[in-house]
């Protein structure tokens, strides 16, 4: 799927992707893909829609992104919401294998 690119312009931009970074499962790409759907940090992942967050991925990318990004999303939503987090619920593929059964909405 392409990416898009998207160099750190500002400190301020730096300092945003190293905190979104800290979520898990967000490398730098998808760190960038945050950036570009407006989140700077964790806390602004709070109560965020996944799946909206992938289709609006979409729309600005202008291409179909992998499954696996909704599921990393999810991954990422759920680190950020939830104080106290089951520990498999922070690994993407755990979201992966749910939507994959049926039991989340997305891609099959």
């Amino acid at each position: 799927m392409p990416r898009l690119s998207l160099r750190p312009t500002s400190p301020e931009h730096r300092a945003a992707l190293l905190a979104l970074r800290t979520l898990p499962a967000i490398g730098p790409s998808l760190a960038q893909d945050l950036w570009l759907l407006g989140y700077r940090a964790p806390a602004d992942l709070v109560g965020a829609d996944p799946m909206e967050m992938y289709r609006r991925l979409e729309a600005i990318s202008g291409a179909p992104q992998d499954p696996c990004v909704l599921d990393t999303f999810r991954c990422a939503v759920y680190a950020a919401s939830t104080p106290d987090p089951d520990p498999d619920k922070l690994l993407w593929w755990t979201w992966s294998r749910l939507r994959l059964s049926g039991a989340l909405p997305g891609h099959r």
